[in-house]
This record gives C-alpha cells, structure tokens and sequence, in this order.
C-alpha cells in the first residue's frame, strides 16, 4: 500500500483559486429548480388563458416571470449550436465530442503510441476540478485520432452530447494535491509534465513512473517526482516548458517571473524512445537519499505590477521569453543581461492581458490575446510607438468575450486559434488580413484574417491545444459548470482541407471532379 507523503514534501496549499466548483453547482441547481416552478406556472397561466389567446396552450418563454433573459440566452446559444451541429459534416474532416463529468482548465497533447493506417493512437492530458467530494486528478488518456479523409461524414455529425466518445480511454489517473490549473509537456520528453495549482510551487510529473491511482474520498495525493520553488506567492496560470532545452517557466500573483532548468534530473531519454515507452520504467533521475526533490530557481524575473497570467519561451533560445499580465503589459525578457525587462510594452491591451505565444516558425511574431476581447499579433522588432504604447501589426477582433488562450499553428507560420469565453475557437490567417482588405467593399461578411469558426462548444473555452502530429488536429475544451449541471466539453476535430489548402489547388480538384462527373454522365447516356 502507497504511503502517504509527510507535508515537507508537498507543496503549500492556499485554498481554492478562482473557479471553484461547489458553490457554483449547488446555486445552479437551486436556480434550475426556480426556473422549472416558474415554467410549470407560465404552463398553467397559458392553459388557463387559451381561450383568450392565438397560441392556445403552447408554452410561453420569457415572459412575466423573473430569469426570463437567461432563459432567452440559453434558447439563443441552443438555437447556434443546433445550426453549427447541422453543417458538421461540411465544416469538418473529422470530430469526435466526450462530455467530462468534472470540468478540466486545461487540454494537452502528449507522444504518439501507435501508428496505423486509419488512425494513430496518442496520449491525451486532462483535469479533473472537483467540487471536493472526490480528489482533484490528472487524467492521462489515450486517444485515437482518425486521419484524414476516413471518417464518414454523416457518422461525425451524430454524437450525443451527454455520452462519453469511443476515441478517448482514460489510461491513468494522479491524485493532484489541488485544482489542475495548467498542464504544460516537455518537448524533449512529452511524457513529463509540468502542471500548476493553488499554491507558488510548479509540480513535474514523470507520467509513466508515476502509479495509477483509485480517485476515491480520502485517497492520499500522489507524489510529484520534482517540486520547483521560488514564486513568493500563488501560480496558478501562466506556466511554459523551453521548445530547446529542458527549462520550466513559470509566473504568478506575486508579480514576477521564475526560470528554472531541470537538465540535471531528467535522463538523456530521447523523444523516440518516449513514444515507445508504455511500461513503467520513469526518466526523472532522483538521489538515493532524497526521493523528492526540489528546485530553487536559475533566475526571478520582477517588471509586472500586477499578476503575471501566461508567460511563453522564444523558438530559439532557452534564455529569451516573454510574458503578459494583468497590468495590461507584455515584457520581454533575456536572461544573459539580468533581471531587468528588455522591452516593456506598457500598454499591450485595453484590459488584463490573459494569454501570449510566441510563433515557433517566425520567432519575430508575437501573440497576446486579453479580457478587452480583442488579439494583437506584435513584432518583436517593432514593439511599442512613443511612450512605450503597444503597437501591434494588427488587431484580430470577432470574440464577443475574453479571449482565455491563444497559440500559433505548428504547421503554417501565418496560422492561429484563438479561444474565448464566448464559447468560441476561432482560426485566422494574416497573410488573408491584406487580400480581406482589398475586398472590403464588395463584402463585410467575416473579420479581416479570420478563415474558421469552431462553434461546438457551448460555453467558454478555457484551452485548447494544435496537435503537432497530425496537422490541423486541435483538442478543446469548455468549462460548463457556470452555466449548466455539468462538468465539461472535450472536443477533437479536424476541419475541412477545402478551409485552409491554397485556392489553386482546391480549384484544380474540383475541375477535375466536375470532369469526372460530366465523363460518367456521358457513359451513363449511351
């Protein structure tokens, strides 16, 4: 039997961040109660009044009585996603949905375990956030993702909301100490993770050394194999791993930016040998007398004066980073001349400034999406105007709320998502921001850039992660607590070639197709 871990090994817990589930549920089912009594008398009122009406006896919605605009709200929010559920087989190559009973902030693709020829099986990392009665967990799962053009298209639009889909298995469950706010891999090992909850420390996950673990009522929390230290307050949120050597970045409530390396705890296992590893033989070297160990910082970062929310390394350098915060700012930073801010963009956003990425394949464009709805994609060579202002290459608009997360396509440098409290993911593309400009006046149909929206979750979408595996595969999630009994969306799809592959070529296709229809037509004739 596992011993449970002493406290001086685990890290401080302050209490529950923001989005706790408990409350929030008991108060919706209150609600929801409220609602069916004044439904069941609007019912009565109508039945009773039907002869002196044109509706006769139909339901009235909205009307007289108190929570009527939310109702309005949730019937809007049916009514679009009943349209996008109906063009699904149109809009996508494939798309698999798995309700999650407790709601996961974060959504990450690990290694590939299997190739095939229909479909590849994959790792799969999720949370579970929940309201107390059973362990906060990190699920590992195994998913296995359809490739391109062999899903049916009638057989992706019929799923049920409720159930749970066939290509998600859960393979493994950690007892988290606290909510899994973050999930982020390790590129050179995809199959350690770094993950942050309610406390300052980063906790590092070997996912195959660590045991599977029953998540029951007073079940001890698993171990993390390294504890990162060094934030003086709370990191909940604002968490990378370096895309070139093995570095953790982290940022927090107490303003600042820590930088950690963990190359001297990690084996030399390679990425190829990560995919094939399946059994339980870990990659995180620990000494013989301290089985837990923890890391002090390489370098505390201070230039925020307010929560720092996402932070993101440069494609090239371990040493260069950035980061973003609710002091509207975005700061670049470089290790190898101090602790001082290179360049700080005072005013990035009109508002906090929740999420940045950093384009692996043009390390001069930089993302940042915030609470004032809006995207800006910046060059680093040209940051700021006078007075430190930010000064974006452009503004991507078309959420209606907080943009949460962003990030750059792996496959396409001119590519990205973006995911917002609106319950929407929105693909753009700036190199159509130029030609969209140049038709503005025959059409106003879609923002400038913008080439997709993936309208299947019904809430907000609070991560959601490229698949660099399997191109233009994107893994989403939703957090439904707020706005329904439920826990949470889990979404894998894949949308129609015919969206984003050159017009030249989607021209080409579809004159050779017309050519092959008008040659059957002819020998069907004679």
């Amino acid at each position: 039997m596992e011993a449970s871990p002493s406290p001086s090994t685990l890290p401080r817990k302050r209490g529950r961040p923001k989005g706790s589930t408990s409350k929030i549920k008991e108060e919706k089912e209150r609600e929801k109660e409220r609602e069916r009594e004044r439904e069941r008398e609007r019912e009565r009122e109508a039945n009773n009044n039907s002869n002196n009406s044109n509706g006769g006896g139909a339901k009235m919605r909205g009307g007289g009585g108190g929570g009527g605009g939310g109702e309005k709200k949730n019937i809007a929010v049916d009514e679009k996603y009943s349209q996008w559920k109906a063009i699904v087989p149109v809009l996508y190559d494939w798309l698999a949905n798995h309700n999650l009973v407790w709601p996961s902030l974060s959504c990450r693709w690990g290694p590939v375990l299997e190739q095939s020829k229909f479909k590849n099986r994959q790792r799969l990392y999720l949370s579970e956030q929940t309201d107390g009665r059973d362990p906060n967990t990190l699920v590992i799962a195994n998913c296995e993702v359809v490739k391109p053009k062999v899903a049916a298209g009638d057989h992706i639009a019929h799923f049920n909301e409720e159930a749970r889909s066939p290509f998600v298995k859960k393979y493994k469950t950690i007892i988290h100490p606290g909510e899994v706010n973050r999930i982020r891999e390790l590129p050179q090992n995809k199959n350690i993770v770094a993950t942050h909850t309610d406390c300052p420390e980063v906790l590092i996950w070997d996912i195959e050394a660590q045991p599977n673990r029953q998540a029951v009522l007073g079940a001890s929390e698993s171990r993390p194999d390294l504890v990162l230290t060094g934030h003086e307050d709370n990191a909940e949120f604002a968490l990378a791993m370096c895309p070139t050597e093995p570095f953790v970045l982290s940022g927090g409530k107490d303003r600042s930016v820590v930088l950690w390396s963990i190359q001297d705890h990690i084996s030399t296992l390679t990425m190829d040998d990560a995919t094939k590893s399946t059994g339980s033989v870990g990659s995180i070297i620990k000494p013989a007398d301290n089985p837990n160990p923890s890391i002090g910082p390489r370098g505390i970062f201070h230039g925020h004066d307010d929560t720092v929310e996402d932070v993101q390394f440069s494609p090239s350098s371990p040493q260069e980073f950035c980061s973003v915060g609710d002091d509207s700012c975005l700061i670049l930073w470089d290790a190898r001349v101090g602790s001082d801010p290179v360049v700080k963009v005072k005013k990035a956003h009109n508002g906090d400034v929740h999420c940045v990425d950093w384009n692996p394949l043009d390390e001069n464009l930089i993302l940042t999406g915030s609470a004032d709805h809006s995207v800006n994609m910046f060059d680093r060579r040209n940051l700021t105007s006078s007075g430190g202002v930010g000064s974006p290459v452009h503004k991507f608009e078309d959420h209606k709320a907080a943009v949460l997360c962003v990030q750059w396509c792996p496959d396409k440098s001119s590519v990205f998502g973006s995911s917002a409290e609106d319950g929407i993911v929105n693909i753009w593309n700036y190199e159509k921001v130029s030609k969209k400009k140049e038709r503005e006046t025959r059409s106003q149909a879609s923002p400038s850039g913008l080439i997709f929206k993936h309208a299947g979750h019904r809430h907000k979408v609070v991560d959601f992660h490229w698949n660099v595996y399997d191109p233009w595969t994107i893994v989403s999630v939703s957090d439904d607590v707020e706005a329904s009994s439920g826990g949470g969306t889990l979404q894998i799809w894949r949308m129609t070639d015919l969206i984003y592959r050159p017009d030249s070529e989607i021209l080409a296709e579809l004159e050779q197709f017309k050519s092959h229809v008008v040659e059957c037509s002819s020998k069907s004739k004679e």
